[in-house]
C-alpha cells in the first residue's frame, strides 16, 4: 500500500517522549500522519520550529493551530469569574488546555476525514479522558487511539525505538514532564514524586528567586469580570495574560506545590508556576467581593469549585458546565473596576480596589465607626433579636459546656 493510500491519523501532537514515539508506532500500524500541535500559550518560534521539525523527521505531516483565543474564551473566563482552584491552591493550569487542544484536534480531523484520532496520554494521568472524553462528543464516528497507553510501553524503550529512528529526546524529558501554557506551567516526575522531596529551584523557568529585584506596582483594570487593561493601556485579555505571565515569572510569583486526587482516584503532586493566573484571580475575586453582595460571592465560589472540577475531570461538555457558565456570565456583570498590585521578589499584595458598583460606600456607613443607615436604637434592636436564640437554648440547659 503506498503511502498516500493508507488510512490518515491525527495526532495530538506535544513534539515530547511521549507523542513522538506515537507517530512511530501509528506508522507500524498502517497510517500515515498528521501531527496537529494545539498552541495554548508558552511555545515561543523555536519551540515551534523544533516541534515541527521532529515530526516532519519522523515522517509525519504537522500544523500549528493557534488556539490561545479560544482558552481565553471558551474556558478561563468561566474559571476566572469562578475563582476555581483546585484543593485552594492550583488554578487548574493543564486542566482547560487539554480539553481545548482535544477539541481542536477533533474539529481538524473531521475536516480531513481522519480515519483515526489519536493522542499520547498513558494509562496513568487525567489527560486520557480529557482527549477520550471531547474526541467522543465531538467527532463519535471517528475512533480513537492512545498508542502509549494501548502498548503499555515504557518510557525507556520509547526513547530506546525514538533513538533508533535517529531522534535523542531532550535529557531533561527523562526525569520530568513540562506542561507550559498560558494559565501557567506545570512540573511532575522526579523529586515531586516524593511528597517529603522539596522540587528543585531549576523547575522554575528564571531558577531561585533574586532577593533583590525591584518591586513594582501595576493596575488592572476589569469589564464585567474580564481584564481590559494594564497600567491604563487597553489591551486583549490575551495579551494581558501573557504580559503577566512573564512579569509575574521573573518576580517569582505563582510558584506552589499541588497535591491531590487525579481523576483515577490515586494521589498526584506537582510543581506549578502560574504567575498570570494567581494575579488575575485574586484582582478578580478582590474586586467581586468589593461589588458582590455576600450571598452571591458565597455561590458564585462554591459553584466555581464545581466547574473546576467538571473541567479537570474532562467532563466539561456536561449541559451541567453550560448552566453554570450562564451563571458566570450573570455574576460577572457587576465585577467592572480597577485593582492595583504591589509586586515584590516572591511576593505580591493588593494594595487598593475600586468600582463604580462599589458596594463599600463610606459615606453612609463606616464598618466600627458610625452609619447613616440606622442609630443606635436600631442597633440595639437588632442585637436583641439575635440573642434570642442563645437565650433560650442557655434557659433549656443546651450551653456548650466548654465555655
Amino acid at each position: 500500500m503506498s503511502h498516500a493510500s493508507r488510512p490518515l491519523a491525527v495526532l495530538a501532537f506535544s513534539g515530547g517522549l511521549d507523542t513522538s514515539w506515537c507517530v512511530l508506532d501509528l506508522a507500524r500500524r498502517g497510517y500515515r500522519v498528521h501531527a496537529v500541535s494545539v498552541d495554548c500559550g508558552g511555545a515561543d518560534a523555536d519551540e515551534r520550529a523544533r516541534v515541527a521539525a521532529r515530526a516532519r523527521r519522523l515522517g509525519a505531516s504537522h500544523e500549528w493551530i493557534d488556539a490561545r483565543g479560544e482558552l481565553v474564551d471558551r474556558f478561563l473566563r468561566y474559571l476566572l469569574a469562578g475563582h476555581a482552584l483546585r484543593g485552594g491552591v492550583y488554578p487548574l493550569v493543564v486542566s482547560a488546555e487539554r480539553v481545548c487542544q482535544a477539541a481542536a484536534v477533533a474539529r481538524r480531523g473531521r475536516a480531513l476525514g481522519a480515519a483515526l484520532l489519536a493522542h499520547g496520554s498513558t494509562g496513568a494521568g487525567n489527560d486520557q479522558l480529557r482527549f477520550d472524553v471531547a474526541f467522543a462528543y465531538l467527532a463519535p464516528e471517528i475512533p480513537s487511539l492512545a498508542p502509549v497507553r494501548a502498548a503499555g510501553v515504557s518510557r525507556a524503550r520509547e526513547e530506546a525505538e525514538l533513538v533508533a529512528a535517529g531522534l535523542s529526546p531532550d535529557a531533561f524529558a527523562r526525569t520530568y514532564s513540562v506542561n507550559r501554557g498560558l494559565w501557567g506551567q506545570t512540573v511532575g516526575g522526579g523529586a515531586t514524586h516524593d511528597p517529603w522531596a522539596t522540587p528543585p529551584e531549576t523547575l522554575y523557568r528564571h531558577g531561585a528567586i533574586d532577593p533583590a529585584l525591584a518591586p513594582c506596582t501595576l493596575v488592572l483594570r476589569f469589564t464585567e469580570g474580564m481584564p481590559e487593561a494594564l497600567d491604563g493601556r487597553p489591551l486583549p485579555a490575551l495579551e494581558i495574560l501573557e504580559r503577566l505571565d512573564d512579569l509575574g515569572a521573573r518576580h517569582g510569583l505563582g510558584r506552589g506545590i499541588h497535591l491531590g486526587e487525579t481523576v483515577l482516584g490515586i494521589k498526584g503532586r506537582v510543581v506549578f508556576e502560574a504567575p498570570a493566573a494567581v494575579l488575575v484571580l485574586t484582582a478578580h475575586r478582590e474586586l467581586a467581593k468589593l461589588v458582590t453582595s455576600q450571598a452571591s460571592l458565597f455561590w458564585n465560589d462554591h459553584l466555581g469549585q464545581l466547574y473546576g472540577s467538571l473541567v479537570h475531570e474532562g467532563r466539561s461538555f456536561d449541559p451541567l458546565a453550560r448552566d453554570l457558565e450562564a451563571f458566570f456570565r450573570s455574576s460577572a456583570r457587576r465585577v467592572t473596576g480597577e485593582v492595583r498590585l504591589a509586586l515584590g521578589a516572591g511576593t505580591f499584595a493588593v494594595e487598593g480596589v475600586r468600582s463604580p458598583h462599589a458596594l463599600l460606600d463610606t459615606r453612609r456607613a463606616r464598618y466600627g465607626e458610625s452609619s447613616g443607615l440606622w442609630d443606635g436604637r436600631d442597633a440595639e434592636g437588632f442585637c436583641r433579636v439575635a440573642q434570642a436564640g442563645a437565650r433560650l437554648l442557655a434557659a433549656a440547659g443546651g450551653g456548650d459546656p466548654a465555655c
